[in-house]
């Protein structure tokens, strides 16, 4: 499952999802994670009322099934969600690495419902690749 961290420093959740320079994603097994790629944005970042700075940003996390955020505004976290993406506000700066280390955990255990229904959304996208080769 692929997982994005909004994120200034590249080492925390330190960043709110409209304003961050970085995204950093992830793909998490219960078992291991890795690093997928940083996606980097420019500009004016911090300019409030601008919907299309979000443009690029849910983009670059439509593969995911998560969002860990410092904060979130209410037409971002709409359009995160009906992307079928969980977002996740973490109340201080944490480091990436120990939210994996913790989001592993819980998969190696009985995920909850919301957990369960994100892990699905990437069960579907696979199989929907694999009927596109399949036809391809």
């Amino acid at each position: 499952m692929k997982v994005a961290f909004s994120t200034q420093d590249l080492q925390r959740v330190d960043a709110h999802f409209g304003w961050a320079r970085n995204i950093a994603i992830y793909d998490v097994r219960p078992d291991s994670c890795d690093f997928l790629e940083t996606i980097t944005f420019d500009g004016d970042l911090l300019e409030d009322g601008d919907e299309d700075k979000l443009a690029a940003k849910l983009d670059a996390i439509k593969d995911c099934a998560i969002l860990y955020v410092a904060a979130i505004g209410g037409s971002g976290a709409a359009r995160v969600v009906a992307m079928k993406v969980h977002p996740i506000k973490v109340p201080q700066p944490e480091p990436i690495l120990d939210i994996l280390d913790k989001l592993q955990d819980v998969l190696k255990g009985a995920p909850p419902p919301w957990l369960r229904k994100a892990l699905r959304k990437d069960r579907v996208r696979d199989n929907q690749f694999e009927d596109e080769v399949e036809n391809g």
